[in-house]
């Protein structure tokens, strides 16, 4: 799965949004197909027009544990939404992740502003699952 530095400069080099688009399919292609054990309701997003799954892991860790994620979609394009939201947080401390607005880091990569206004609510849905995620487990 591709760190979310190397996809940040990856973006910084493509000018063109069909270019970015084209990316993000490929990141959406190159993550691990989720288990269908795993595409559960108690798994799917709510929130999103396309089906999308995220299931947490929690290393114990003491006071601030490590939170990595899988994630995948029925549709391309989100399913490289995903791949992104989960380089920006998965093997993180839940204090980081609870920090840290992947969000912005879209913004910053100019992805929000081609997002349909469907799948950036999806997008949203996503982040806040996975922030109030690691805010249950510091203040467990």
């Amino acid at each position: 799965m591709a760190k979310l530095d190397q996809i940040i400069d990856d973006f910084a080099y493509l000018d063109e949004w069909e270019d970015r688009y084209r990316y993000v399919i490929e990141l959406g292609k190159a993550l691990p197909e989720l288990p269908e054990e795993k595409r559960s309701a108690e798994n799917k997003v709510q929130g999103c027009a396309s089906q999308v799954w995220l299931v947490s892991h929690v290393a114990e860790d003491g006071a601030d544990p490590v939170l990595t994620f899988e994630g995948d979609s029925d549709a391309h394009i989100v399913r490289g939404l995903v791949a992104i939201v989960l380089a920006t947080y998965s093997g993180k401390h839940a204090s980081e992740i609870a920090r840290t607005d992947a969000i912005e880091i879209f913004n910053r990569i100019g992805l929000v502003e081609h997002l349909s206004a469907q799948r950036a609510n999806g997008l949203r849905s996503m982040v806040k699952r996975i922030r109030d995620e690691a805010q249950l487990q510091t203040a467990a």
